[in-house]
């Protein structure tokens, strides 16, 4: 199989690749192109031990580019879609580069695999389309209620595809996914957030009075998650990939606190972000029937190796401290 990964030199999509090309996920595809557009948050490096693979190619773009996506689109047997913008408060300052990004970039994504046959579009989203639930988990078919504009164009995106397989029969599925959190995460996300700043004797901002409650998925997980839904899932279904493992920001804070040796003083309230959800849950029961997913890192156990991997990798995230959108 020769898949085309966007947005495979970001946190989430760089794992996808690396484990698929040596051979940890439910397939091992023949070849693998990543396209990415190296903003921000993408970073070459993340691919370092696949790159010089006969199995391997990198091309540098936009998924807006429509004449390239064009190109490299070509001979693919299946589209892996990482590439957004994904960071809620960029997108509270400056909504169009998500609607651009998000919106018009999968539609000419969507486009291109239509055109050339492509055999499946797996979409990779998230629980942010559904709003805020106060109790329970959200099941599949629950109506999208967005409330960031980052969660609106991902909501968007995914309604596209969705269009795409009911109009057109294109061969499309969907994963949303709760936080994720794990090596090689840009360190504006919470939990690298927090640790590069109390790895540089810093203080932590904390959103309001940290009540804010988010279910924890390693990036392992997700992947894994995600290579099953791209084999084994059903043309025009959703399918949803959590942690299993929930607590408030407020919690979160205090074991990253004591993971470095620091107490409360070392955290600054901040004004609360605006619109902010107070909880994220899914019901993942449908994967674990359908797919066979299970998440099996325990989050005691990925969170110290997430810390372990950040005191060992300074050089790989000092320099994109300037870039990070600090909140």
């Amino acid at each position: 199989m020769r898949i085309l990964v966007t947005g495979g030199a970001g946190f989430i999509g760089s794992e996808f690749v690396r484990r698929a090309l040596m051979g940890s996920l439910a397939f091992t595809p023949s070849h693998v192109t990543v396209l990415d557009k190296l903003t921000y948050s993408g970073v070459l490096a993340n691919l370092d031990g696949v790159a010089e693979l006969p199995g391997f190619s990198f091309v540098r773009g936009d998924i807006c580019d429509a004449a390239l996506v064009d190109e490299v689109m070509a001979g693919q047997d299946a589209v892996v879609h990482f590439a957004a913008e994904s960071h809620v408060d960029r997108s509270i300052d400056a909504a169009e580069p998500f609607v651009t990004t998000n919106v018009l970039g999968t539609q000419v994504l969507l486009d291109a695999a239509r055109r050339h046959g492509v055999g499946r579009f797996l979409h990779v989203s998230t629980d942010e389309v559904y709003g805020s639930i106060s109790e329970g988990s959200w099941a599949v078919g629950q109506p999208l209620a967005p409330n960031s504009p980052y969660a609106a164009s991902k909501a968007a995106s995914d309604l596209m595809v969705l269009a795409q397989h009911r109009t057109h029969g294109m061969d499309a599925v969907i994963t949303r996914c709760s936080n994720n959190y794990g090596p090689h995460q840009f360190p504006e996300k919470v939990i690298p957030l927090f640790a590069t700043r109390l790895l540089e004797g810093k203080s932590i901002p904390l959103y309001g009075d940290g009540s804010n409650v988010r279910d924890w998925l390693h990036v392992t997980d997700h992947c894994r998650g995600i290579a099953l839904a791209l084999i084994h899932g059903r043309a025009g279904q959703v399918y949803h990939l959590g942690g299993g493992r929930e607590m408030s920001n407020k919690e979160l804070a205090g074991k990253l606190l004591e993971a470095f040796g620091a107490d409360w003083s070392s955290v600054e309230p901040v004004a609360d972000r605006k619109g902010h959800d107070l909880r994220y849950s899914l019901d993942i029961s449908a994967s674990r029937e359908e797919l066979g997913y299970e998440p099996l890192v325990p989050f005691e156990e990925g969170l110290a190796d997430t810390i372990a991997w950040y005191r060992s990798n300074t050089a790989w995230w000092q320099p994109l401290l300037g870039a990070a959108a600090v909140g």
